[in-house]
């Protein structure tokens, strides 16, 4: 790991072991092999099947393919988190290891980093239940209420931002849902375009409405209080 990537992708996987391959070919196909150039960090949170050995498979013939490993299961941000702390390039890319996000919607994020600090992308034509999709409509609208932001799709995980932003944000258990908001926080712009969303071809969504829906909403208040209680002061003069 001596090179210094310009990009680097951090994925979060649990239960995956049938993604990785093609996600890490897909990503290749696109952004190319060279270590210099990118690193594909896969971050695995307490998979109970083959994920991490299929990994570990992956990065002997791909020298950009590099690994975390939790002793256990501790959750999407934890994962983003440490990913995001590991990863060496100027430029940080989030995205989900279930093959919904496109690797070839990356280009197109990176290249809106010459005007934003961040840039989010918004799923056009989900491949999602009906459930899922008026639950997600019902929180995206629920949440730009309360923060007065105008986040289209605070759930797509696929993001691109400059390594800046990541170096003056703290992360808490569920707070990667707003990081946009985050990031604003800290001063820096964001901007949105709209990114492709795939059907899952193999394994389950690990994340319902059941088992989200009242952490979102503690998290939701958190964000709140947080941008009520900011420190964003201005000093004038020093002597």
């Amino acid at each position: 790991m001596d090179a210094m990537p310009k990009v680097s992708i951090i994925i979060p996987v649990k239960d995956e072991e049938d993604n990785i391959v093609p996600l890490a070919d897909e990503i290749t196909e696109v952004l190319g092999s060279d270590p210099s150039d990118i690193e594909i960090l896969f971050v695995d949170d307490g998979s109970t099947d083959k994920t991490l050995e299929r990994i570990k498979q992956k990065a002997e013939i791909l020298p950009t393919v590099h690994w975390i490993s939790f002793d256990k299961n501790h959750g999407q941000t934890a994962a983003f988190d440490a990913g995001l702390r590991q990863a060496r390039g100027e430029i940080l890319v989030m995205m989900d290891g279930d093959l919904q996000n496109d690797p070839r919607d990356i280009p197109r994020l990176i290249e809106g980093l010459d005007s934003a600090d961040m840039v989010g992308g918004f799923r056009v034509k989900r491949q999602d239940s009906v459930v899922r999709l008026i639950s997600s409509k019902i929180a995206n609208a629920v949440r730009n209420w309360v923060t007065h932001e105008d986040i289209i799709d605070v759930g797509c995980s696929l993001r691109a931002m400059k390594r800046e932003c990541m170096e003056r944000v703290k992360l808490f258990e569920g707070m990667h849902r707003f990081f946009p908001t985050l990031i604003k926080l800290e001063g820096f712009s964001t901007a949105q375009i709209p990114v492709n969303h795939r059907p899952r071809r193999y394994g389950k969504a690990k994340y319902g409405i059941s088992n989200r829906m009242f952490k979102a909403l503690m998290d939701l208040f958190a964000v709140v209080w947080m941008q009520h209680r900011y420190l964003n002061y201005v000093i004038r003069e020093r002597g």
